[in-house]
């Protein structure tokens, strides 16, 4: 077992978080709490985690590229991505497989070099099909039963970040990471 900040992972996974190249992300559930707040005129609200954005920074600074994968369509995780820089955003994406397949192919990636995070059955295809498949401590109990990994943390209070944490320390880059919040 290796110790991260968060607590123990098996030295398997951590052997498998050393290899990752693109981490794709399911946003509903995993960047948010899966709660969608709609205001009278029909706007739509989502809560993103600073923890998270500063995460994907420093590991978009190390070289590991970040993806979005997400069977809803919005304008503000259009909005929060892009600010962060990340520049693979798939929505409205009905058969996740199908969009992950065309991405590793496109960034000429291998399985192995690929993890994926999500809360819901949707996800669970990828999830088997990546090198790492990552469930936030909140999933659905199907896919926590069928990831390879379970965050320590809540979708939408960190959860993205505990792993980009744990990707900065199979780098040795953890006590070493700068940045602003994001």
């Amino acid at each position: 077992m290796v110790t991260t900040p968060y607590g123990l992972i098996s030295n398997e996974n951590y052997h498998r978080a050393a290899q990752i190249k693109l981490l794709i992300c399911d946003v509903d559930g995993v960047f948010s709490d899966g709660r969608i707040y709609l205001g009278n005129a029909g706007e739509e609200l989502k809560a993103f985690h600073t923890k998270d954005g500063f995460g994907m920074k420093a590991i978009m600074n190390m070289g590991i590229e970040i993806a979005i994968i997400t069977g809803r369509q919005s304008k503000i995780v259009e909005q929060r991505m892009h600010s962060l820089g990340v520049t693979h955003i798939l929505q409205g994406i009905e058969n996740k497989i199908d969009a992950y397949q065309l991405l590793i192919k496109k960034l000429g990636l291998s399985s192995e070099q690929v993890a994926y995070i999500g809360d819901d059955v949707v996800d669970l295809p990828v999830m088997q099909h990546c090198g790492l498949g990552i469930a936030v401590m909140d999933a659905h109990p199907i896919v926590l039963q069928g990831a390879d990994l379970t965050t320590y943390t809540r979708g939408g209070f960190g959860a993205v970040r505990e792993i980009c944490d744990l990707f900065l320390q199979c780098h040795d880059k953890l006590d070493t990471t700068q940045g602003k919040s994001q």
